[in-house]
């Protein structure tokens, strides 16, 4: 038996045209006395043909399963070669575990995974390292994680039959995904990202992320996109509830207090030596960045706590208008459009003489996300407002969720109007113009061309012509340069109220007051029209 040593270093994977006769004589006689142990299968994780001989191991059923499942952990905690974890992918020369899995027989194959399965389960569950002089210790569990999302998908799903080694699986990963999550989003060593991971498992991968949204967290924004992407009900519940909590903190005196002494380190190491009041603003700008982060989330979650938050933010005349702006743009698509409740809280806030008009914009811009049965007559009330752009934004945005069915009630609203501005007619007009419906517009505003028909009501029919006219229809208003009607007068100090046009002279362009229906005709429609020849 002294030649046994050697029997036991002949490696699997040697061609035998390179085995002298008097060996494999020797082989024949004493081939029992030949093994391949657990330590030969973790040294070929380490050498250049180690790949091969380990999936020989794999595929050959002489071995044990104690063997052949060394030989499957040592291919997955091999070190990536050129890039490649070829231990579980392969080479362009050979394959890797998930092909020498495809390989094996079913009940071999079943058999090995069996114990493949808890083994993964082990090595995954391992605690993620401790990052070391603020640098991030390699993860040990990464290769480990790698094939069990492989095993799991390699094949269209067909390596693992059973459904119960399946869900084992799913569950370890999600576990793995939640577990020290921002370290392991950027982890750019994986073969399989937690993007993928998650958009695989899908509600399994994102049930405890909510767990992970708190103040002071980082990467609420990736946690948010996947709940709202994969989250079942329940988990976006949780999640909206915890970005209200966040919120809340972003917006206290408490985040201003904790931010304070590290933008008072960053001004020292800059050399900035701010005054009182630029520190405050500093920080106040700082909060204000910070919060339009959570807002996003807040938009991308969405949930009942986080509209009942933003619609309250929304009102906080306290704020400032960029914040209460973002609260608002964060509601888009968020809200119940059968909520008559949360369609009046926006009114409010669009309807309020004294909201800014960056505000007042975006609130009806959510306004007009409800049916108009909803909120239409709400909008109407919007006429009597003091502030004509209100009026005027209110205005549009009925016109716009209507058809010319009920141009004849627009008209009778708007005919009451009171310090309306040149600018409502030609706008109205406009939008008249490319309105759908049973009734052409052009039929629905001659009818209030007559002179019994309200100033404001008439002023808006010819803005029709104003916006659509030709010189076709010339003959149709001709007869209104005349009209002596009074105008409107804007309401003293009304911003950006006026009645004038630009009018041509002598080739010289000029402004011209607008004081009646006629002057209204004569210089803003009829040139208008002019300029589009008879078409």
């Amino acid at each position: 038996m002294g030649q046994r040593t050697e029997f036991r270093c002949f490696e699997v994977g040697v061609p035998l045209r390179h085995v002298t006769g008097a060996v494999l004589l020797a082989l024949a006689l004493g081939l029992g006395a030949c093994r391949t142990g657990t330590d030969d299968v973790r040294r070929w994780g380490t050498t250049v043909q180690g790949p091969r001989k380990l999936i020989a191991v794999l595929t050959h059923d002489k071995y044990s399963d104690e063997i052949r499942l060394e030989a499957a952990m040592t291919l997955i905690s091999m070190k990536p070669r050129n890039g490649r974890r070829v231990g579980i992918e392969g080479a362009d020369d050979q394959p890797g575990l998930m092909g020498a899995l495809t390989q094996l027989p079913p009940s071999a194959r079943a058999g090995l995974i069996s114990k493949l399965v808890p083994a993964l389960e082990t090595e995954i569950r391992k605690p993620p390292p401790v990052s070391q002089g603020g640098q991030a210790a390699a993860d040990p569990t990464v290769p480990y994680k790698d094939a069990a999302f492989a095993l799991l998908t390699h094949d269209g799903g067909r390596l693992v039959g059973d459904p119960a080694l399946k869900q084992r699986l799913r569950t370890v990963l999600s576990t793995w995904v939640s577990t020290n999550f921002a370290q392991r989003l950027e982890d750019s060593s994986q073969m399989f990202s937690v993007k993928q991971v998650v958009t695989e498992l899908k509600a399994d991968a994102v049930r405890t992320l909510p767990n992970l949204i708190a103040p002071g967290a980082v990467k609420i924004d990736s946690l948010s996109d996947f709940v709202a992407d994969f989250g079942d009900p329940a988990t976006k519940l949780a999640a909206s509830q915890r970005l209200v909590a966040v919120a809340t903190h972003t917006s206290s005196q408490e985040w201003i207090n904790q931010k304070s002494p590290g933008v008072e380190a960053a001004n020292k190491a800059s050399k900035l030596n701010p005054t009182k009041e630029q520190f405050q603003a500093q920080l106040a700008q700082y909060q204000e960045e910070e919060l339009m982060r959570v807002f996003a989330s807040m938009k991308r979650v969405g949930g009942a706590p986080v509209v009942e938050f933003l619609l309250k933010f929304a009102q906080d005349k306290t704020q400032s208008d960029k914040r209460r702006a973002g609260a608002l743009a964060a509601l888009q698509g968020n809200l119940d459009r059968t909520n008559r409740q949360q369609a009046s809280a926006v009114l409010a806030v669009a309807g309020g003489e004294d909201t800014p008009d960056m505000v007042r914009d975006v609130a009806l811009q959510r306004v007009g996300e409800f049916p108009r049965a909803v909120v239409v007559e709400d909008l109407y009330k919007l006429f009597a407002s003091g502030n004509w752009k209100v009026r005027w934004v209110a205005a549009e945005l009925i016109l716009r969720m209507s058809d010319t069915s009920h141009l004849p009630e627009f008209f009778d609203k708007i005919g009451k109007a009171k310090d309306m501005a040149i600018t409502e007619p030609l706008r109205y007009g406009s939008i008249i113009s490319e309105m759908k419906g049973s009734t052409k517009p052009e039929d629905a505003v001659r009818s209030q061309l007559g002179s019994k028909e309200p100033v404001p009501a008439r002023l808006t029919a010819l803005g029709y012509y104003y916006a659509k006219g030709t010189g076709k229809d010339l003959g149709t208003i001709s007869n209104y340069a005349s009209d002596r009607s009074k105008t409107p007068t804007c309401k003293e100090g009304a911003q950006d109220c006026e009645w004038k046009c630009n009018v041509s002279a002598d080739g010289k362009q000029e402004t011209k007051d607008i004081t009646t229906v006629g002057e209204f005709v004569e210089f803003c429609v009829k040139p208008a029209m002019e300029k589009r020849g008879a078409k």
